[in-house]
């Protein structure tokens, strides 16, 4: 697969470069994130491997600037920085999923292809609208709209929505949640899918329906 790697590290991006490369990708290399703006709108890549602190435009700005511009390749984060509050910031910008360094290299490798598998599925699903009620999602055109009228959420409130419509009906779990939205390595003693079905609560209109539904103790789902 043609992999992206943003990476100013020079020890580090040989590192990757060529483990990558004898796993049999094809990689690009950008040592800044303007050279990686430039790349990036010029050639597509299955997935694009991004540290945050860059020179100039750094990893937080340029994954901003990537979702602005509708693009949805995935984005793993490969950073020093492993507060929570570093991996919250990125996801919420659009980040898919995020790898403390330092990192095992079979589990760079791991994340790589869990989140190249899920992307491809989302592209060969057959059906491209969600419904439930009068909201509906466009998974192509990754709109929300309810009574023809465009909801706009923030990507982390795409993917929270996007996951509790793909399984509508079904109850699902804080971790469950946590796992698909916020990623496999996220701490689950955190509030923050409580906070964030707030946030999207707040933006949807359940005046005529209840669409998104609390199961005390479980977790949430969304029912027709």
């Amino acid at each position: 697969m043609n992999i992206l790697l943003v990476e100013d590290d020079e020890r580090i991006s040989k590192f990757l470069v060529k483990g990558l490369s004898e796993a049999g990708h094809h990689m690009v290399l950008a040592d800044s994130g303007e050279k990686a703006r430039d790349i990036i709108g010029t050639y597509d890549f299955d997935i694009i491997l991004m540290d945050i602190m860059l020179p100039g435009l750094d990893g937080m700005q340029l994954t901003q600037m990537i979702r602005f511009r509708k693009n949805y390749t995935p984005i793993l984060v490969l950073s020093a920085l492993n507060s929570p509050d570093d991996k919250i910031k990125m996801l919420d910008l659009g980040a898919d999923d995020y790898l403390s360094k330092p990192f095992h290299f079979e589990e760079l490798i791991s994340r790589i292809k869990a989140l190249t598998r899920r992307n491809r599925l989302s592209y060969q699903e057959d059906n491209q609208f969600l419904s439930c009620g009068t909201l509906m999602i466009d998974t192509d055109l990754h709109k929300v709209i309810q009574k023809d009228k465009e909801i706009e959420l923030s990507p982390t409130e795409y993917k929270l929505l996007t996951f509790l419509m793909e399984n509508k009906n079904k109850v699902l779990s804080r971790t469950q949640i946590l796992h698909n939205v916020w990623g496999i390595s996220f701490d689950n003693t955190t509030n923050v899918v409580d906070v964030y079905i707030s946030y999207v609560r707040n933006k949807i209109d359940e005046t005529e329906q209840k669409i998104i539904h609390t199961v005390k103790g479980t977790g949430y789902l969304i029912k027709d």
